[in-house]
């Protein structure tokens, strides 16, 4: 692995980072008052991207997008990590998942997503499911050529914008030597099917504008040619697609970071007490030193299992391990720049108390932390027979 980026990564992280400067930080103060990012506003983010060519930036050359490497998406989350969610969302990165459509579905779905025709949303957490994948209850049945699909979905993020949904459903079970498991498989479901809602879901306190959604099926009917990938085949669908989005989520937290960090910094060198700017106290100035410390810990973690990606190795143990140690350290550094700012830092004069609120989320969403322990040490004990 080289520690340096080359000048086209250099490129892309320039670029990004300016983007955000200019695009993003300006809004983001109105989205978290009002909770909402106007219509006109996310369509302008989202031809702006379009313009720049980074639109689906995460898929490949040959379907229309950029063909990035994993290294170089990963740098491109780093950089969107500084920005809001709310806002951010609209610097399309359409589910790479997509890439499993087949035939009609290319047409349809994959193609119109990477043009930024279409935006999707990636549905599989259910009200007593979240970790617990194969304990969803939302179920499809069949009946005749058809699949008739009931129960929810809860926790789905970009809904509001999405054109069609990524549904992961029950559909059997088998019976095995540990016990019953059901049998998952994806459904790609247009908004406004038949049998198919939408609402808006709960009032969360991290990323506000960012919003969750509840889906609800009642009776709706499928056909087999709405299938992602085979029937039954939804972990393997889910393995070979998703798994490096806790990668995506780690470079989130770095990115977050780094913005958290300069301002702590800069506010230490400007903030005077006792007559000296309070950078000059090792209570302020060791704090940092230990920020700056885990901030780079995390972030090479996270470069590691994008360029393991790149090398085709075995990265599931090193994204875990990138996902569990970003999210935690960026809890650790956003709650230190609010004591270095002390009262203020508790004020939305500054932003440090929105950093603070939108960390507790990513030690919970894509595998929380215990989750991420477990594939952790799974991987190193399996090996082993234990």
């Amino acid at each position: 692995m080289h520690f340096g980026l080359s000048e086209e990564q250099e490129m892309i992280v320039s670029t990004v980072r300016s983007f955000v400067e200019n695009e993003i930080y300006p809004h983001e103060a109105e989205v978290e008052r009002t909770g909402q990012v106007p219509h006109e506003l996310g369509m302008e983010i989202k031809q702006k991207c379009l313009d720049l060519g980074f639109y689906a930036c995460n898929f490949p050359e040959e379907v229309g997008g950029a063909g990035l490497s994993h290294m170089d998406f990963t740098l491109v989350e780093r950089e969107l990590g500084r920005g809001s969610m709310a806002l951010t969302h609209f610097f399309g990165r359409p589910q790479n998942i997509l890439m499993a459509c087949e035939g009609e579905q290319r047409e349809k779905y994959l193609l119109p997503a990477v043009r930024g025709e279409k935006m999707d949303a990636l549905a599989m957490t259910e009200p007593d499911a979240g970790s617990d994948v194969r304990g969803m209850k939302c179920q499809a049945v069949r009946d005749g050529g058809d699949w008739v699909v009931n129960g929810s979905k809860h926790f789905i993020s970009g809904a509001e914008h999405a054109d069609f949904f990524i549904v992961f459903v029950a559909t059997g079970i088998d019976e095995t030597p540990r016990g019953p498991k059901k049998r998952i498989t994806c459904f790609l479901v247009d908004r406004g099917h038949p049998g198919f809602d939408v609402r808006e879901g709960y009032n969360s306190v991290s990323h506000k504008g960012y919003k969750n959604y509840i889906l609800t099926f009642d009776d709706c009917r499928l056909l087999d040619a709405q299938v992602l990938g085979e029937v039954d085949g939804g972990f393997a669908v889910m393995n070979e697609w998703l798994y490096a989005t806790r990668l995506t989520v780690a470079a989130f937290c770095v990115g977050r970071a780094r913005r958290c960090f300069d301002l702590a910094v800069q506010y230490a060198a400007e903030r005077k007490q006792f007559g000296q700017p309070i950078a000059k106290f090792q209570g302020i100035s060791f704090q940092v030193a230990d920020m700056i410390t885990e901030i780079d810990a995390a972030d090479w973690l996270t470069l590691s299992g994008a360029w393991r990606l790149d090398q085709n190795l075995p990265a599931n143990r090193e994204i875990a391990s990138a996902k569990l140690y970003a999210s935690e350290m960026l809890a650790r550094v956003t709650d230190t720049t609010l004591q270095i700012f002390g009262g203020m830092g508790l004020m939305d004069d500054f932003p440090i108390e929105r950093f603070w609120r939108d960390a507790r989320v990513e030690r919970i969403w894509d595998g929380t932390s215990e989750i991420q322990r477990h594939i952790i040490s799974r991987d190193l004990f399996r090996p082993l027979g234990a």
